[in-house]
């Protein structure tokens, strides 16, 4: 299913970004050293409920999980990338924490992700994976405007990654979002320009570019929903909400 808003909806839309935005910010401002992701999750449930949102995770239970998932927010920690299941876990100095989170308020969805170092410690790989999972953010969103296709914003973030040395994993990637949190069309993190899907005014794109140092390759962890580097390696993967409008791209999860 693909999804083009109208103004009445889009103008929801950018409440919920707001709140997504405003969510993940303020967790990130109050993650230390001694952290416990059981407490993030606690702390996002109830920004949410006080947002007067609803969980987009907490009941999901896709094919590619052991859903349902039970939780309010993914907590991908080092090697783990995508799906992270909060757990009992207390940060250390130095690791580096991807938080993604998607809400829906007012019957529209938003969906943002964010990687950062915990502490003091900033290991050169992890800020080197962090930098260029955010340029490769901003190169997808410069890549959409009215007309233009989905294998553009694949090329553009692609060229990114891959122009860094980062293998790119295809099995997941950026995806529609509107009314629900996963729609058509699939977006890849990388992909040939000029194919796919023409974008629309209205169209709203959930893009996000995720990367592993030396493998494409994931291994699920036994939650059943955590996915990992095969090597072990550390991994980064920042995500924001788009709409497309007449004149190119708004972002909708900005922080404010």
């Amino acid at each position: 299913m693909i999804e083009i808003l109208n103004s009445s909806e889009l103008s929801r839309a950018r409440e919920t970004g707001a709140l997504v935005a405003h969510i993940l910010q303020t967790l990130k401002q109050r993650t230390r050293v001694g952290t416990n992701l059981l407490e993030l999750d606690r702390w996002a449930a109830a920004m949410i409920v006080e947002g007067g949102a609803e969980s987009c995770y907490v009941d999901y239970a896709p094919s590619f999980g052991r859903g349902p998932f039970g939780h309010y927010i993914c907590t991908a920690v080092n090697d783990a990338v995508l799906h992270g299941l909060p757990h009992d876990y207390v940060l250390a100095d130095g690791d580096l924490l991807t938080l993604d989170l998607a809400v829906v308020k007012q019957g529209i969805a938003a969906d943002s992700a964010i990687s950062f170092i915990v502490g003091e410690s900033r290991p050169e790989e992890s800020v080197a994976l962090i930098r260029t999972t955010e340029r490769a953010l901003q190169a997808g969103i410069a890549a959409v405007a009215p007309g233009a296709r989905i294998g553009d914003i694949a090329h553009a973030i692609g060229s990114v990654l891959t122009d860094a040395g980062y293998p790119v994993n295809t099995d997941f990637g950026g995806h529609g979002i509107g009314s629900t949190m996963h729609q058509d069309p699939h977006v890849p993190n990388t992909g040939r320009p000029g194919r796919g899907y023409v974008l629309r005014p209205g169209l709203l794109l959930a893009l996000e570019p995720w990367i592993m140092v030396d493998t494409a390759a994931l291994v699920t962890d036994a939650d059943g929903w955590t996915l990992r580097s095969a090597t072990g390696c550390r991994t980064a993967h920042s995500e924001h909400t788009v709409a497309v409008t007449e004149d190119g791209a708004e972002i909708l999860t900005l922080p404010r």
